[in-house]
């Protein structure tokens, strides 16, 4: 059985409850919240490690201050980044089950994939 964490900041939260039975994650921003499955969450995980690796790769072929946007998708689950590329915004359409999006201004964006490193993968 896994430990219960959550981590969380000005406008948004991450959650995960390894030992819950069908819905073992959480994210939430201001005013809204949604659980994931385990699957989905990990998704959700990959897909922010991913963008964040392309904006970074993507800044070098960049004039000063050009703003972009980038998307990735799997399965059931859409990300987006917008904005610089060390200050972006992100937005996820879930279109499983639930069927929920939601979004996180570049401040919030930034805290969140750095607390992703911080939660226990299941």
């Amino acid at each position: 059985m896994g430990e219960r964490l959550i981590k969380e900041g000005d406008g948004w939260r991450l959650g995960s409850n390894p030992s819950a039975t069908h819905y073992c994650a959480l994210l939430a921003g201001r005013g809204w919240a949604v659980e994931l499955t385990e699957s989905e969450f990990q998704t959700f995980c990959r897909l922010v490690l991913d963008l964040r690796k392309t904006m970074g790769v993507i800044a070098a072929e960049l004039m000063d201050e050009e703003r972009l946007t980038c998307e990735a998708e799997a399965n059931d689950l859409w990300l987006e980044a917008e904005g610089l590329p060390d200050a972006y915004s992100l937005r996820f359409i879930l279109s499983s089950g639930r069927r929920c999006e939601g979004a996180w201004d570049a401040t919030s964006a930034q805290q969140i994939t750095q607390a992703i490193h911080h939660l226990t993968p299941f």
